[in-house]
């Protein structure tokens, strides 16, 4: 079955283009478009669909409180942040919303078509260590925390899960997690399901926010 792909933008021109794109894939199809976040959000009311392309400035409504409204229902599409500059602090706020990661709008087709077929899959197309570049860069923005952590269910978690969060927020891979705590690259991706699974999180960015948020690791990469 084709990834059903929704376009919100306000330039027309730029919707145009990435429906070209799009089309051209065996695997995927525009099914609807959108100029707002107002207008996007009345069309998924009575349209399927599995990916947003995510535009964060525009009228009326912009992206970031339209993905927060989106994803606030856990069958929801996943959304795919589009932004001009690398390190916005829109993308940032969008990823705090709920988004599952952030490309360029300048990112070359293959690209574009790689991070849409990884979010349909369920994963994050922003690689962790970028989403620590914006946390490092955004960090004042982040609520003041204490010594303890902030978030209820973070009691939930293991010894051992709560050292593979940490390690995933500081931008590690699975493997490279495998290699530090010594553990199957199976064993780890299972921490992290149970992980995502524990907190109610929707993807890898969300543990790194969340980390962030609750003092387990601090600006710059550091443990708290």
């Amino acid at each position: 079955m084709a990834i059903r792909v929704m376009l919100v933008d306000d330039q027309v021109l730029l919707r145009t283009g990435f429906r070209m794109v799009l089309a051209a894939q065996p695997d995927m199809e525009v099914v609807a478009e959108a100029g707002d976040g107002v207008e996007a959000l009345q069309v998924l009311r009575s349209t399927a669909v599995d990916v947003v392309l995510m535009d964060v400035r525009m009228p009326k409504l912009d992206g970031v409180e339209t993905t927060a409204r989106i994803c606030v229902d856990p069958e929801a599409p996943k959304v795919l942040i589009l932004t001009t500059f690398d390190l916005d602090e829109y993308a940032f706020s969008a990823l705090k919303a709920g988004a599952s990661g952030f490309m360029l709008k300048d990112v070359p087709p293959g690209e574009l078509l790689a991070a849409i077929r990884s979010v349909h899959s369920g994963d994050a197309v922003v690689a962790p260590s970028t989403t620590r570049r914006l946390l490092d860069r955004f960090a004042p923005m982040l609520p003041a925390t204490g010594q303890e952590p902030r978030h209820k269910e973070l009691h939930r978690l293991t010894d051992r899960e709560r050292e593979v969060m940490v390690l995933v927020a500081q931008g590690m891979s699975n493997g490279e997690i495998a290699a530090r705590l010594v553990l199957s690259e199976a064993t780890v991706k299972t921490h992290v399901g149970r992980i995502l699974t524990k907190l109610n999180l929707r993807d890898r960015v969300q543990v790194v926010v969340l980390a962030y948020e609750t003092g387990l690791v601090r600006a710059g990469g550091g443990q708290g």
